[in-house]
């Protein structure tokens, strides 16, 4: 690559021709482009030659054209009006490149910040968005289910989804169908669907065919709304099951039997209608003899992990025994190999599904996510996933801003396109160049992203910084390590520095929110800090600007219960 030049995603193949075009604002460098099905490569590869007679970029459908010439355009950015000679050839190693964002932990974007997004995701080649929902799409018949919630309405659906075609992007519905549905369940009108109707706090249907036909009537009213023919049903962590209504059943039959059946209902009612149906693969996992039975078509196994990889082994019993009791192999934690054996045994499709590692997070742990996502890509190409989704959630009430997703995001993205040449990637200069703009901010997110590893505390899915934010004063957070006094101080004083230098907004407000939990963090570890009436004052406020920045790019409905979740005492 030509010295100093940065490009995102790093392409395959890049050779140098030894000399230089220049152009001029009169005679502008137009670049020939020229659409071939029979160039020979792979689907939405491009060549790129800039050589003395001229810039041609060849492809052989429209997504390469576009990625050929957003390469231009970035090396055109950095070079000005004299272009280096050399040629490109480049294509992706996953057909499907995806982006799954939570938009049903309290925070939905505002539709300008959705289709900002899209454009986003657009320079980052991803070619699959999801929306993963649960309660905050607008169905004309459930208004008391999404009513508080800012949910998205059929018009903005139709809109993103036509803004996600224009660049390249199959917007895929997804609405879970299983689990997680207790934003439902708290309503009394659909208690009789759950699996615990008497629960506190239900969350999983019972697996019935009254509660298959209540979810085909919710895909019938969603799946207008989008040009896809493919639909992610989740059906993940359906903890609640073989527990109330399908007890007896589950003793008879077993529970992975009980979990399929419903399972295949909502997949041969979408299958009659043509359409290719992804689920999480979590379940089935468990029972093994399951997966062969699977259907071989229109099914795709979503297989999702969000740790870097480690031997259970180093792991603190305590920490392998909570993990086995909360359903959790500890083996699970080796990386993906472990999780997708399986689907590749059994030739199912399945896509690799690692995360940005942002939820929980506060401010991002940007070296767990590339570890992740870099495991993810590597193991999807060993064993022959069809794609990778990168997942972004938003446990805990969402509180992290999408701009600490952005390094992951864009890691994700380079990788998923080509490990080989992307591994190393240093991100902090192509965020700049690319994706904010800015120097100062960019350093920011890759300082702020690392900083958790400073403290000697570790956790599983998520920051000491935010669960001690999240964590009563007098209360204790699932963490193993030892930290000390000088640790603490050292990262109060970055988190206090890029405070200082931070303008006011979003991500200056994840770093407070961060120093927050930990000055929390002194007190629940070390049994000191700042005095407990300075925490307060400090939360009040931190909980007042929250609310202010909140406002800038996502939806009002849920951030009533998000702030809830920081604990004054």
């Amino acid at each position: 690559m030509p010295q100093g030049l940065r490009l995102l995603p790093v392409p395959r193949q890049l050779e140098q021709l030894g000399g230089s075009l220049r152009s001029s604002s009169s005679q502008p460098l137009l670049p020939q482009t020229v659409l071939d099905p029979d160039s020979k490569l792979p689907a939405e590869g491009y060549e790129l030659r800039i050589s003395a007679s001229g810039v041609r970029i060849v492809a052989p459908d429209r997504n390469g054209l576009r990625y050929g010439t957003a390469l231009l355009e970035q090396i055109r950015r950095q070079c000005g009006d004299e272009l280096p000679t050399l040629r490109v050839r480049d294509w992706p190693d996953f057909a499907v490149r995806g982006y799954m964002l939570d938009i049903s932990r309290d925070r939905v974007p505002t539709q300008a910040s959705l289709l900002e997004l899209v454009t986003t995701l657009a320079a980052l080649r991803i070619n699959q968005l999801q929306l993963y929902t649960e309660h905050t799409f607008a169905y004309a018949e459930h208004e008391r289910v999404w009513r508080d919630a800012s949910p998205l309405t059929a018009d903005e659906v139709r809109e993103l989804d036509a803004c996600c075609a224009a660049h390249g992007i199959e917007l895929v519905p997804n609405q879970n169908s299983f689990g997680h549905m207790e934003r439902w369940l708290r309503h009394p009108e659909y208690r009789q669907l759950a699996e615990q109707p008497d629960a506190a706090r239900p969350s999983c249907l019972a697996p019935t065919n009254e509660s298959a036909a209540f979810m085909r009537s919710l895909y019938a009213a969603l799946l207008p709304c989008f040009r896809s023919r493919s639909l992610n049903i989740g059906c993940d962590e359906t903890f609640e099951l073989g527990r109330g209504r399908s007890r007896a059943e589950c003793e008879s039959r077993g529970t992975g039997r009980v979990y399929y059946d419903y399972l295949m209902r909502l997949v041969r009612g979408l299958h009659a209608e043509g359409r290719t149906v992804q689920f999480w693969g979590d379940i089935v996992r468990q029972h093994p003899e399951l997966t062969r039975e699977l259907p071989r078509e229109g099914l795709i196994a979503l297989v999702w992990g969000y740790e870097a990889p480690q031997d259970p082994k180093e792991l603190p019993s305590e920490v392998r025994s909570r993990l086995s009791q909360s359903g959790v192999d500890p083996e699970s934690l080796r990386g993906f190999a472990w999780r997708v054996a399986p689907f590749a045994e059994a030739e199912i499709p399945f896509y690799v599904c690692p995360g940005t590692s942002s939820w929980n997070s506060l401010i991002g742990r940007l070296p767990n996510a590339r570890a992740n996502l870099l495991d993810a890509a590597r193991t999807g190409l060993a064993y022959g996933a069809r794609g990778l989704l990168i997942t972004d959630w938003g446990d805990n009430g969402h509180l992290q801003p999408a701009s600490v997703s952005l390094p992951a995001l864009a890691y994700g993205a380079a990788v998923s396109w080509c490990a080989e040449t992307n591994a190393e990637l240093e991100l902090e200069p192509e965020l700049a160049l690319f994706l904010v703009g800015d120097p100062d901010t960019s350093r920011a997110l890759i300082r702020l992203g690392s900083v958790y590893q400073q403290l000697g505390l570790h956790t599983l899915n998520g920051s000491p910084l935010a669960l001690a934010l999240l964590t009563p004063l007098r209360g204790r957070f699932p963490a193993w390590g030892e930290t000390n006094a000088n640790e603490l101080a050292g990262v109060v004083q970055t988190l206090e520095e890029e405070c200082e230098r931070l303008a006011p907004g979003e991500l200056r407000q994840a770093a407070a929110l961060a120093r927050h939990g930990a000055w929390r963090l002194e007190h629940i570890a070390l049994n000191r800090g700042p005095p407990l009436e300075e925490l307060r004052r400090d939360l009040s406020a931190l909980i007042e600007e929250q609310a202010r920045v909140w406002r800038l790019h996502s939806r009002p409905g849920g951030l009533e219960d998000s702030l809830a979740r920081l604990v004054i005492n």
